[in-house]
């Protein structure tokens, strides 16, 4: 047992007390339809969402020990302890020193606890799952049997309060966006455009984001996932602008498009395209229907517009709780072709249609939305129009 000061437990938790409750409950139900006795939870989001864990510092390892029945157990580094104190209602930590090998320390409380040569899940799946650890886990235990999509199937459909979330962040990447394209003007740098969203969206109550902002002007912007590098704009220029905000972690995102001077038509057509496809989109979406459903509909729109080359992607993919390197929810639920998903109210996504000739240019227009009873809500307000700015 370790002090902990004057550090409350749960002081910084995103949730109160009953939310993790529920969640661990279900989690439980998971695992018990799966055959499993014991669950070690090792990806930040679902350790987030199970907990409220949270820290920048999960490049080190962290783990939830999560038995059918039982008292979980969360193994955790000293530096994080406190961490962990705050943002958790779990009482039972399992303190690991930097001179420890961290997995031998998991093992051996796993021994301890009664569960070595139980059915012991993982997700194998986890992008902070090393192969080196899960082949020590292995070796130790047996057979580790795969845990994937439990936590994760939980997390598609958004509680109330998760929404209450989302909205907030909504918030944040409007004001983010809003400063950003006002900075699109001749003589200022893709940095300026950054640097105008970046602390527009954290003056509005932003928190660290899980991807940096997608930022690129002139031919780089027809570049994919292009990145800001200093570049000074120029009459002529167009301007790519998307980024996300969080609130506890949770994350809104949102795309727009700008150009200094007149755009020429073939832009200007491909934006019309992004919008009728976006705003096709958005009308197919309702309870019940297949996650493929408004893919299609806006693959349809750009197919017939002769742009099928120009948007080799998914239309758009499930946001909630993200690490880096990643602001979306895309490896648990996207839509898609072939997600024959239902839909369902508590669902949140990002649409992010785009069109690029690669290497002049790109422009796009996004909203990120909540499935409601009988469609979907936006959460955004800023106007979807491309923004035109004198040379």
């Amino acid at each position: 047992m370790t002090a902990t000061g004057s550090v409350v437990q749960g002081q910084e938790s995103a949730f109160p007390k009953a939310e993790y409750d529920a969640r661990v409950a279900k989690a439980r139900e998971g695992l018990a339809q799966a055959g499993l006795d014991v669950m070690i939870v090792t990806g930040p989001e679902n350790l987030f969402y199970l907990t409220g864990q949270q820290t920048p510092g999960y490049y080190t390892f962290q783990a939830l020990v999560l038995p059918v029945e039982g008292d979980p157990v969360f193994v955790v580094r000293q530096l994080e302890y406190f961490n962990f104190v705050a943002n958790t209602f779990i009482t039972d930590a399992a303190i690991y020193q930097d001179t420890d090998d961290p997995v031998a320390f998991l093992v051996a409380l796993i021994d301890a606890k009664g569960l070595k040569g139980r059915r012991v899940g993982i997700d194998k799946r986890g992008w902070f799952l090393p192969i080196a650890t899960y082949e020590a886990l292995q070796a130790a235990l047996g057979t580790v049997h795969d845990a994937a999509g439990i936590v994760e199937k939980l997390r598609v459909v958004k509680s109330p309060l998760e929404i209450g979330k989302l909205e907030r962040s909504a918030a944040y990447v409007d004001a983010g966006l809003k400063a950003g394209l006002a900075a699109v003007k001749v003589g200022n740098t893709e940095n300026d455009i950054v640097a105008a969203m970046m602390g527009a969206a954290i003056a509005a109550g932003s928190e660290y984001m899980g991807m940096e902002p997608l930022v690129s002007s002139g031919p780089r912007s027809g570049v994919p996932h292009g990145t800001w590098k200093r570049r000074r704009l120029e009459a002529g220029d167009p301007a790519f602008l998307e980024m996300a905000a969080s609130h506890d972690r949770y994350h809104a995102a949102l795309m727009r498009s700008a150009w200094i001077g007149t755009p020429p038509a073939e832009a200007l057509d491909m934006m019309k395209v992004c919008q009728e496809v976006l705003a096709a989109a958005l009308d197919a979406i309702r309870p019940g229907v297949a996650c493929e459903v408004p893919h299609l509909a806006g693959q349809k729109i750009i197919d017939a517009a002769g742009y099928t080359d120009n948007f080799r992607k998914r239309l758009g993919y499930s946001v909630g709780i993200s690490f880096a390197p990643d602001w979306g929810e895309g490896g648990i639920l996207s839509l898609n072709a072939g997600v024959k998903t239902p839909l369902a109210p508590g669902m949140t996504f990002h649409l992010p249609p785009a069109l690029r000739i690669y290497g002049r240019f790109t422009v796009g227009v996004s909203e990120t939305i909540v499935v409601t009873d009988t469609g979907c809500r936006v959460l955004g307000t800023l106007d979807r129009a491309l923004v035109q700015v004198a040379a």
